[in-house]
């Protein structure tokens, strides 16, 4: 049998680096992309098919579609992994904030899904789209991210069902607390976004402890990894995998506490509860 192949994005570290060493020492040809020059040494000096994508480029991802074409013929798991998680008030980042959000986190797994799309049908791939808790507990001074991968849980189930009849599955993974930079890189997303004349800037150490949050006791990425991986390698994959802490409990939460709880919750654990 020839040797199985999976592209991911966003490997410069984290889950993505993590996931390209777990493929990789399964056996697979791994396709290992990121955008800075320092990153993608790194993966080709571990061993990686190292690939500059910049995920919000359309016509790069095509480019390097028809270079797997020459190269491997097909693809067996494309891993939408790339994503960061804007933080601060929804008003203070505007819709510009946003749309830059869904650029990265949503718009681009479209787009590189379809640039893949011949090579997966022809290899009966699998297409693995990174959510998030977040798509089901809405949290404040999250607000972007959280709709941005609640729009991915809605993209996902709708790819599933117009890929299934070339064979191609969709798998949803929806990470909880997992060791990686995403907490350092939304906490300087929300610097740059706390300003002195924001109506919100009383509540500053609530934006940060949001920032934070994703690292409270984070689940090591490699566990994470080979969590997906043995998920990946399944004789019945599931639609959609919850992995990491409170992946479980975080949605059940949301579930069963009535919503006026939960907000008063959330709001308290955030800095919310007084008024200005």
């Amino acid at each position: 049998m020839s040797q199985p192949s999976v592209l991911i994005t966003g490997c410069s570290s984290g889950i993505g680096r993590a996931l390209a060493d777990v493929f990789k020492t399964a056996g697979y040809a791994v396709w290992a992309t990121a955008r800075k020059d320092s990153d993608l040494a790194a993966l080709a000096e571990a061993g990686f098919s190292a690939v500059a994508l910049d995920v919000n480029d359309g016509e790069a991802a095509q480019r390097l579609a028809e270079r797997l074409a020459d190269e491997t013929g097909g693809l067996d798991v494309l891993i939408n992994n790339a994503g960061y998680g804007a933080m601060g008030p929804l008003l203070d980042g505007g819709a510009e904030a946003m749309r830059k959000q869904f650029e990265t986190n949503v718009f681009s797994i479209v787009g590189v899904t379809r640039a893949f799309f011949p090579l997966l049908r022809r290899s009966r791939g699998l297409v693995v789209n990174i959510g998030s808790v977040s798509s089901v507990l809405v949290t404040p001074f999250a607000g972007a991210y959280c709709a941005s991968k609640a729009a991915v849980h809605a993209l996902s189930d709708a790819l599933r069902m117009e890929l299934a009849p070339f064979s191609i599955e969709v798998m949803e993974v929806q990470p909880g607390a997992i060791a990686s930079s995403f907490g350092a890189n939304a906490s300087q997303q929300a610097e740059a976004l706390i300003r002195e004349d924001s109506p919100w800037w009383p509540l500053r150490e609530g934006i940060r402890a949001r920032a934070n949050a994703s690292q409270d006791n984070p689940t090591p990425a490699l566990h994470f990894a080979r969590q997906l991986l043995a998920a990946v390698q399944a004789s019945k994959r599931p639609r959609l995998l919850r992995l990491g802490n409170g992946s479980r409990a975080l949605p059940l939460m949301a579930t069963l506490l009535p919503k006026a709880l939960l907000e008063r919750v959330l709001s308290k654990r955030f800095g919310l509860a007084q008024k200005l």
